[in-house]
């Protein structure tokens, strides 16, 4: 059981919200070697039902969100909107929780690896980062929020990585849980990334066609910036270089709505300051910089792949696949055929050896990555017996063009959870919570309450 403090409680726009800090052993496989860390997390209840001093005065259900990453904090909740106001008016308290390793949550940075010393020692720390410690972590915090309480299970909502980290408690303690909403998450049952890879380089072909479909003068502008990129060093605001497969990996946004809308609006500027300038100017630099999360969430590029590890190395999985589809991505090659309209295509949620020069806050961890890469011992992260016969109700949605999560493998996944009830949509993208959360919850929740025979 972890040991709780809460160290603020404040109000804000019909809401009350309790800070915790947990305390949680640091390596689930050594838990009694001293080494522990602290997990931050917001629980949010109805202003009205709020107790200044005694949180536990509300006894509604607790409903935990799981963010979506690897590698990425909640948003503090600001008022009783979107998803919040749907989960408190559905009679939850929600458990906002910032995963290990982000936000307030022992956060991996530059800066706080520092003190790892040796290569070795670094990736042993950053393999500690994973859903399987995620739901450790939120196991020990179920003991201490629940141990008075006279219900002793919770609820998950899982979107995105959340949901392959509800999937994982699923397996490893399905006796705590009682509803579980998976959005756009349900994880591929793999035991290494190139299943997931190879799916997923062929729904970011199709989304590319899409993008230049859209906008079909890009195709030259994106030609000019990468040739530009391909024969110039250009340096950006913080040290770390636009190189062309950088700037390929704005396409991450693909998968989002507006997401395309956003990409297009950094090529017309980038393309813009080419021709009027020669250059690519400060203010589109820093635009290009701020656009992508590598630098300031850096364990999502440093245990991207692992996520996905059972037992087996990833061994640059991306990197490896992405050679067979080497006619749509790279410059060297498209740059020697003779159609001048053939487009050069955006990557996505791809992982690269180059990022770790080109982004200035991942060269530091360059080595440690390469050791991750190349790890086989990694724990198990689903156990399908379990999974095969779980009694908590699950629900979950996915998405016909996400292209971060492949339809194919959560179809197959999803018919190993015990009556999971899955919606296939193509209403929305990946990020179909936030748009409309009224709409997806309403639905996962329909499919919980509905009898199917």
């Amino acid at each position: 059981m972890a040991e709780t403090e809460i160290i603020d409680s404040y109000h804000v726009q019909g809401i009350r919200v309790f800070e915790y800090l947990f305390v949680v052993p640091l390596n689930y496989s050594a838990p009694t070697n001293g080494e522990t860390l602290k997990v931050f997390a917001r629980r949010v209840v109805p202003s009205e039902e709020a107790d200044e001093t005694d949180p536990d005065k509300c006894k509604r259900p607790y409903m935990v969100y799981l963010q979506g990453g690897p590698g990425y904090e909640c948003e503090p909740p600001l008022s009783k909107s979107g998803r919040t106001k749907e989960l408190l008016d559905r009679g939850y308290q929600v458990l906002y929780l910032d995963q290990r390793g982000t936000g307030y949550s022992a956060p991996i940075s530059f800066g706080t690896m520092k003190s790892k010393g040796s290569d070795e020692e670094k990736a042993e720390h950053l393999s500690l980062f994973r859903a399987d410690s995620i739901v450790h972590d939120c196991e020990q915090i179920r003991l201490a929020l629940l141990k008075d309480s006279t219900e002793k299970k919770w609820s998950l909502l899982g979107q995105s990585f959340g949901g392959f980290c509800a999937v994982t408690y699923l397996s490893f303690y399905p006796e705590s849980l009682k509803d579980v909403l998976i959005t756009g998450g349900i994880p591929p049952l793999v035991n290494n990334p190139d299943p997931v890879y190879d799916a997923l380089y062929k729904r970011v072909i199709k989304r590319n066609k899409s993008y230049y479909e859209k906008f079909p003068k890009d195709i030259q502008k994106v030609r000019k910036i990468v040739g530009y990129l391909a024969t110039h060093q250009v340096l950006l605001p913080n040290g770390g270089i636009l190189s062309v497969e950088r700037f390929q990996q704005l396409g991450l946004d693909f998968g989002r709505h507006q997401g395309m809308d956003t990409v297009h609006q950094l090529v017309a500027k980038t393309a813009f300051d080419l021709e009027v300038f020669g250059e690519i100017t400060y203010s589109t630099r820093n635009r290009l910089e701020s656009a992508q999360g590598f630098d300031s969430n850096i364990l999502y590029g440093c245990i991207h792949e692992a996520i996905y590890c059972q037992g087996e190395a990833s061994n640059w999985s991306a990197e490896r696949l992405r050679s067979q589809h080497s006619q749509f991505f790279d410059w060297h090659v498209i740059s020697t055929q003779s159609d001048l309209n053939m487009p050069i295509f955006f990557t996505g949620e791809m992982i690269y050896k180059s990022m770790f020069d080109d982004y200035a806050e991942l060269r530091y961890l360059k080595g440690a990555v390469e050791i991750l890469a190349k790890k086989v011992n990694w724990s198990k992260l689903y156990d399908i017996p379990t999974l095969n016969k779980t009694t908590a109700r699950v629900s979950a949605v996915s998405y016909f063009n996400d292209i971060y999560v492949d339809l194919d493998l959560s179809v197959e996944a999803a018919s190993q959870i015990s009556g999971c009830r899955q919606w296939v949509t193509s209403e929305f993208l990946h990020n179909g919570l936030t748009v409309n959360p009224s709409r997806v919850l309403g639905e996962l929740f329909r499919l919980l309450e509905n009898d199917i025979e």
